[in-house]
């Protein structure tokens, strides 16, 4: 399986951390809120967190504190579609190729339910075939990315396919709840809202950098599944975020890495959802790897906030355009579960041009 093009969508408004803070002490939220709850997002709003902006499917940041759930369904019906079709319309353009070419869809997102799935809008918007292979995975969080990536290997591996389209899309605005736990109020502050796309195929394109799926592994722990997680409350989507995330990660990261046998070393470009500043701390300390080696995973993070599973399609975009050194890449995601996974990625230059690696 080969990447073969890559598209990437946010609304158009895009919000400072310091405008959120000043936001939130306008609400009426803040009132209703205990004085440990203040310190706390301030703290994580004032204060260096590795998130300088986060773009959000609202006009005005009055809305994102309008939290009852039909509003929250209407932002994610309105928004997810759009955000989807975007990123897999750029993804198409920069494989060259025409819509009609699909032979498959994989959308994932955890932040929002449709009966009929995203799929199902993003078929029309941009005009797939009717016949096209459309599947809709739900309730894998962060990681979802890799999972996604990974169907759309085994549906070119089938022979029946020629041209996959994967996209994920997350609507965190449209998942917003609000109370005095500290980890609901932290991951408040961390996400943002976005989509990721790729173009994949059975053969490269010949005028482009190569990049070629070589092995996958994946690691589902039910043991520390209340680590993190979604839970439904009053109707709407209550994040569950817990200190030993950033251990778990950096953990289980390290563990799918040994599985597919290939040395930290050998590594030229890393591709690793970043969750926040400090699992990425964790990442360089258990990995041994430095911060140089992570710099794209941070630089999303600081551009875009938390984007869940569409975070790693940022990121493999942004080596590609720092034009990273060819070689092996290394994918990785983690979510839900507890669950991480991981891909090995074989980077080569196009025909015609100066090795890096």
């Amino acid at each position: 399986m080969f990447f073969n093009g890559l598209g990437t969508a946010n609304p158009p408004r895009r919000y400072s951390k310091s405008e959120c803070w000043e936001a939130f002490k306008a609400s009426d939220w803040f009132r209703k809120l205990n004085a440990r709850s203040h310190m706390i997002a301030k703290m994580v709003l004032r204060k260096d967190n590795g998130i300088e902006f986060r773009s959000l499917a609202v006009d005005s940041l009055d809305e994102v504190f309008d939290i009852a759930p039909d509003t929250l369904h209407s932002r994610f019906l309105s928004h997810a579609p759009d955000l989807g079709t975007a990123a897999g319309t750029a993804a198409l353009a920069e494989a060259g190729i025409d819509a009609q070419d699909i032979d498959g869809l994989v959308i994932s997102t955890c932040t929002g339910y449709l009966c009929p799935g995203l799929s199902s809008y993003v078929v029309e918007r941009l005009g797939l075939r009717a016949d096209v292979l459309a599947f809709d995975l739900v309730g894998q969080g962060c990681a979802a990315a890799l999972p996604n990536l990974r169907l759309a290997d085994a549906l070119l591996s089938s022979g029946n396919c020629q041209h996959i389209l994967s996209i994920c899309v997350e609507v965190s605005s449209a998942a917003m709840y609000l109370d005095d736990d500290p980890g609901v109020l932290i991951s408040a502050c961390l996400f943002g809202d976005g989509a990721g796309a790729a173009v994949l195929s059975r053969q490269p394109n010949p005028q482009q950098r190569s990049i070629e799926w070589k092995s996958f592994a994946s690691l589902i722990n039910p043991a520390e599944r209340d680590a993190l997680k979604f839970e439904t409350r009053q109707g709407m989507l209550r994040n569950i975020l817990t200190r030993p995330v950033p251990r778990l990660a950096a953990e289980h990261a390290q563990q799918v890495l040994e599985t597919v046998g290939i040395a930290p070393g050998d590594i030229s470009a890393w591709i690793m959802h970043a969750g926040g500043r400090d699992v990425l701390l964790k990442m360089e300390e258990r990995l041994d790897i430095s911060a140089q080696d992570l710099r794209y995973s941070a630089d999303m993070l600081r551009q875009y906030g938390n984007m869940s599973s569409a975070f790693v399609y940022f990121v493999l975009q942004a080596a590609l355009r720092d034009n990273a050194p060819s070689g092996w890449w290394w994918m990785s995601s983690f979510g839900a579960g507890f669950s991480c996974h991981g891909a090995l990625l074989k980077v080569e230059d196009c025909a015609g041009s100066a090795s890096q690696s």
